[in-house]
């Protein structure tokens, strides 16, 4: 679970969109926004969803880098707020796990 932590933290996107992934993350709730984003099914685990969401933006983030007149700034957003409420269920977690 920490390299996915760690990889999130390489990961730069513009100044504008995480701002707003942070303060959407405030009011993310699991239940409400991955089957959204996911699909509907049984959820999954939070590392799980968390490089599900990570492969979904990355898609994304090509698409705007390149200009692609499908890309969904809404839906950028959207993925970037479900992906840092789950690495912050994630890291809490792992912070609470005792150490070894």
């Amino acid at each position: 679970m920490q390299d996915l932590l760690s990889m999130l933290n390489k990961l730069h996107r513009p100044r504008l969109l995480m701002r707003a992934a942070r303060i959407g993350a405030e009011e993310y709730r699991r239940t409400t926004h991955l089957p959204r984003i996911l699909g509907f099914g049984v959820l999954p685990r939070h590392g799980t969803a968390l490089f599900k969401l990570m492969e979904i933006e990355a898609e994304l983030n090509a698409q705007r880098k390149i200009g692609d007149a499908g890309y969904s700034l809404v839906r950028h957003v959207d993925v970037l707020i479900a992906m840092v409420g789950e690495a912050r269920f994630l890291k809490s977690a792992t912070d609470l796990a005792p150490a070894e």
